[in-house]
């Protein structure tokens, strides 16, 4: 399977866990945070340049948020007190590249404030995250 078929498999897979919800779009932000996927693809990009293993962790996390419950953005949060978050859980404690996420966070918060879920963002970090790596190919 070529590089172009995994970068369309992966893109439908994080479009079809997005949402169970029937007005799932493809350009469900365009009028709120207009500027948010290019944002989030210039954080995956930096990231990239500094770092090759980021497109593989970044899809991997988006997989492994996805596998338990859905795309919620559950395995993002951290353990506090006594209570031991997803992120911590055996099959994530080698996740890596939070700080990806964190950092596109940052950035679309200071574009549009409350808008797009840490959720989404991870999801089209992971679809640009496929899409860098097979134009590198």
């Amino acid at each position: 399977m070529g590089l172009m078929h995994v970068a369309l498999l992966c893109s439908l897979m994080i479009l079809s866990f997005s949402s169970l919800s029937s007005s799932l779009s493809s350009n469900y932000y365009h009028k709120s945070c207009p500027k948010v996927e290019s944002i989030v693809a210039k954080v995956v990009s930096d990231a990239t340049s500094r770092d090759k293993t980021v497109p593989a962790a970044l899809l991997r996390m988006h997989f492994h948020d996805c596998f338990v419950r859905g795309c919620d953005g559950s395995v993002l949060l951290e353990s506090r007190g006594g209570k031991k978050a997803e992120r911590d859980g055996p099959p994530n404690v080698s996740l890596h590249a939070f700080y990806v996420i964190e950092n596109a966070k940052k950035a679309v918060e200071a574009v549009c404030p409350g808008i797009v879920s840490c959720a989404d963002i991870l999801a089209f970090a992971a679809r640009d995250s496929v899409v860098l790596v097979s134009r590198s190919h």
